[in-house]
């Protein structure tokens, strides 16, 4: 048996994440009853074990933040070798992938391969839909992939340099309707399900309504309003171990959870 934080067996904290997701749902406000809330264990840097557990505590959806990366001069196919793993095969059949990180160019074609790829999250500009879209109609005949919108809702600085590069990452939100309309009209090969964001730490360590969540929000309703998508399949993701609950009471379909079911990360130098 694997421990995530300190003591907690991840079979314990995840049935607590799962608790407190449904409390949450059951506090929101009469115009998010109908949306339906997904939990993506975030299993960035944990070993297939981990994994494995997980799935069998009931878990279907995992997140990875990285294909590969080189880490002492040796390559780690992290989501890559993961979705390909035959034990992982084997012992997780249903499990679904989701896409949470940034992806080199060099990278798409190994990224669209991913067993299961369920979403990409992080789609965050024309270029990077067109060259996805055509990878997908050279190389994978007959795939469509579901992607995300990512979009940036705070200009605040982290303390933490990767936090800052990862908060920084996304469109404005004054362009996300020109994106979703690029994808809409001209990458058949994706569908478009929803938005996406990060947010500021700050804002997520703060009480209260989160304005990064505000923002998105705003943003989903200007895209369906404009593209006439069911605000209540349009997907949200937001939330992370900090701040899933506020999320969820914000709108959110889609909460990233990693630490309190896993506990710390290892993160590459």
């Amino acid at each position: 048996m694997i421990r995530a934080m300190g003591d907690i067996p991840i079979s314990l904290s995840a049935t607590q994440v799962l608790s407190k997701i449904k409390q949450a749902c059951d506090k929101r406000k009469e115009a998010f009853k109908n949306i339906n809330v997904r939990l993506v264990a975030v299993s960035k840097t944990k070993p297939k074990s981990a994994i494995i557990e997980a799935y069998n505590c009931g878990l279907r959806y995992f997140g990875e933040n990285y294909v590969s990366y080189t880490i002492n001069s040796c390559s780690v196919n992290e989501l890559s070798e993961k979705s390909h793993d035959p034990e992982v095969i084997e012992k997780c059949p249903d499990i679904k992938w989701h896409f949470i990180g940034r992806v080199q160019k060099k990278q798409i074609n190994k990224l669209l391969a991913t067993r299961n790829l369920s979403i990409w999250e992080t789609v965050d500009s024309q270029v990077v839909a067109d060259l996805a879209n055509g990878s997908l109609e050279r190389n994978f005949a007959g795939k469509k992939v579901s992607v995300m919108v990512q979009v940036n809702t705070s200009d605040e600085p982290s303390k933490s340099a990767v936090m800052q590069s990862q908060n920084k990452a996304g469109i404005e939100p004054e362009n996300v309707n020109n994106l979703v309309e690029h994808i809409i009209s001209k990458c058949p090969h994706l569908e478009l399900v929803g938005l996406m964001t990060i947010g500021s730490i700050n804002h997520s360590l703060g009480e209260g309504l989160n304005p990064d969540f505000e923002r998105l929000e705003k943003c989903k309703q200007e895209v369906c309003r404009k593209f006439d998508f069911d605000a209540d399949k349009f997907e949200l993701s937001m939330g992370m171990s900090s701040d899933f609950e506020t999320a969820i009471l914000m709108g959110s379909s889609n909460v990233r959870v990693g630490s309190t079911i896993f506990g710390q990360r290892e993160y590459k130098k």
